[in-house]
């Protein structure tokens, strides 16, 4: 891997995983797309400095989603210790500090299990290209479903925005533990972590802006985590001769994190899933023809 291929696979990386559009799934389809054989190789690997290359990255992008939600995050963390202290929940913050660790355990315990052997198995163009189209159906799935009366009617049960839909720190455990589940798909090369996450909150009555919020926020423990946990893969053998390309790759990333965040908190608040489900599926049916015949 060379220098401006890093660059290049970081700022994919920083966009795609936050764009409901498969950071994972751009990451085997373009490499291929544009020739690259060694990076091509390395993706569907065991071993190789690929795996090294994403530590970076994962990292980069959860300390741009840090930063961004910093001041959430200060407070979020202050209530859950206040929490545990008073061992109960007295407010709006300290629930979703909760909800955002009940959401976070199902995919941090699949992603530890699955995560390596998963991304191995369909790390095709082909398989990506598939599962992308899949993510279209998914996004548009949730915009229609959202409209169908059973959401009105979860809505009308509980605390309402001014905007008319249901607060975020009214979901119940259960279904933050639902949307963490979601996530797990997201493991599948095409499938977009932040827009199958973003869906199950819109199923649940959750307006884009608050559904994104969720998102975004319980991205950030996941993806640390997964950069964390394969810091021996940066540090050990398969690190060697790519540490500079990780480097460079992840500062990519993490402004390209940032900048898309920071844009998609605003888009969310007026705007739907509808582009980026056409999007995805155009994108897939286009390398599906490219790769599949």
């Amino acid at each position: 891997m060379d220098y401006p291929q890093a660059i290049i696979l970081g700022l994919i990386q920083g966009i795609t995983e936050l764009f409901p559009v498969s950071s994972l799934g751009h990451s085997v389809i373009l490499p291929q797309l544009f020739g690259w054989t060694s990076v091509v190789a390395a993706q569907s690997a065991p071993e190789s400095f690929f795996l090294a290359f994403l530590v970076g990255l994962h990292v980069a992008t959860a300390l741009a989603l840090a930063f961004f939600y910093r001041d959430q995050w200060i407070r979020i963390v202050r209530r859950l210790i206040q929490s545990l202290r008073h061992r109960r929940i007295e407010s709006a913050e300290e629930r979703l500090g909760w909800l955002l660790v009940f959401a976070t355990i199902p995919a941090g315990v699949i992603g530890l299990v699955f995560e390596h052997p998963l991304r191995v198995l369909f790390a095709t163009p082909v398989a990506a290209a598939g599962f992308l189209i899949v993510n279209g159906f998914v996004l548009l799935a949730g915009e229609w479903i959202r409209r169908r009366a059973q959401v009105r009617a979860v809505v009308a049960a509980h605390e309402q925005t001014a905007s008319g839909d249901r607060r975020l720190d009214t979901l119940s455990f259960r279904e933050a533990g639902v949307v963490g589940v979601a996530q797990v798909f997201a493991l599948l090369a095409g499938i977009s972590r932040s827009g199958i996450t973003m869906v199950a909150g819109l199923v649940r009555g959750l307006d884009h802006e608050d559904a994104a919020r969720f998102s975004f926020l319980l991205a950030t423990p996941i993806i640390l985590a997964a950069g964390v946990y394969k810091l021996p893969d940066l540090l050990g053998p398969n690190g060697d001769g790519v540490r500079g390309q990780v480097l460079v790759g992840s500062i990519a990333a993490g402004i390209a994190a940032y900048l898309s965040v920071r844009f998609l908190s605003r888009y969310f608040t007026h705007r739907t899933l509808l582009p980026f489900a056409v999007y995805s599926l155009l994108a897939g049916a286009l390398a599906l023809v490219r790769f599949g015949l």
